[in-house]
């Protein structure tokens, strides 16, 4: 009997990988969604599909005790449901923290016989590396997140960790690119229009993971023996934000203007904008302060050697070879 798996937020760039890699691997997946979720890279017949309302543990409790009854008891739950963007910064808190809270309090009350919980959270949830050193940012240091995304993913982390309900792992993938992701296009048409911007003339460092040996690195914990772990995510390479313009511009065989605005300039004018959205619209613009400050920071490097050593498994892709693919599928796909 195949064990049963629900990943949460199953149809967005990360999650439709995270069931494509659980099926590859044998597991019975069960794609949690909204009513108005996108199936579009969930075609496999295989996926069953679940309708969660995650900001009602009450409605959330009767839809989990009826998938229950229709399907038997879940084995793993890979929380995976989230927002990186919000209108208001309190949404940020609502749906990282509160949502994940409300799941674990239904699965419990609906008696979900776990034998593990697995978070998604980010990096951003440690908060930048030391910028003079440039040291990694390592398990176990103190996690001290400067946007109010990592802070409401660190809500998340430390909520799971405390509430003993069920063997958990948590997961802190670096920056995540690849096929089906609209962030990382943007960046790409425009070096595809021959300009090429960066927020900071210092330097800086970056850690990425490509999308497929994210997911694969994740299911792969999944079905192994490990728990009430925490682990970060990256292909355990350091790259000058640079060389993520290079990457690209190899593929597209093209050349670009380069453009590295000063950091502090640009602070002061989104602080002014984020003033304004906030008291004629009440909302919080998708370049805010918080993002401003993650983007600028100069040092994103992390240790991910311990990830790697436990699955005895190493990145099947690179910088390289990922944005070849990347590239590619944004062209076959008509997106570029």
């Amino acid at each position: 009997m195949k064990n049963k798996i629900l990943i949460t937020g199953a149809s967005g760039f990360i999650g439709s990988y995270l069931v494509e890699e659980a099926l590859k691997q044998g597991f019975e997946v069960y794609a949690g969604i909204r009513r108005t979720s996108n199936k579009q890279f969930l075609q496999d017949k295989r996926i069953h599909f679940l309708e969660l309302s995650f900001s009602s543990t009450s409605k959330l409790k009767q839809q989990l005790i009826a998938a229950k009854q229709l399907y038997g008891s879940f084995d793993y739950v890979v929380h995976n449901a989230g927002v990186t963007q919000a209108n208001k910064k309190e949404d940020f808190f609502k749906v990282n923290c509160g949502y994940t809270k409300n799941l674990v309090s239904a699965l419990k009350a609906s008696d979900m016989h776990l034998q593990k919980f697995v978070l998604i959270s980010s990096l951003a949830a440690y908060g930048p590396g030391d910028s003079e050193t440039f040291a990694p940012i390592e398990l176990g240091q103190k996690q001290e997140p400067i946007s109010v995304y990592g802070k409401s993913k660190l809500c998340a982390e430390e909520f799971i960790r405390s509430s003993n309900l069920f063997p958990y792992l948590v997961i802190n993938p670096t920056a995540v690119y690849g096929p089906r992701d609209k962030d990382f296009l943007e960046f790409v048409k425009l070096i595809n229009k021959g300009i090429e911007p960066y927020i900071g003339i210092h330097k800086q460092m970056i850690s990425l993971i490509y999308v497929k040996d994210l997911s694969r690195s994740v299911i792969n914990l999944v079905g192994s023996p490990i728990s009430n772990q925490s682990y970060i995510v990256s292909d355990g390479l350091d790259y000058l934000k640079d060389e993520l313009g290079a990457a690209v511009k190899s593929v597209l065989d093209n050349r670009t203007l380069k453009i590295k605005i000063p950091a502090i300039p640009i602070r002061v004018v989104i602080a002014a904008i984020e003033k304004i959205y906030q008291l004629f619209l009440g909302t919080f613009p998708f370049l805010n302060t918080d993002k401003v400050k993650e983007i600028s920071s100069p040092n994103w490097l992390c240790n991910s050697s311990k990830l790697w050593n436990d699955i005895s498994s190493s990145p099947n892709y690179y910088l390289e070879a990922g944005m070849k693919e990347t590239i590619e599928w944004y062209k076959e796909n008509n997106w570029l």
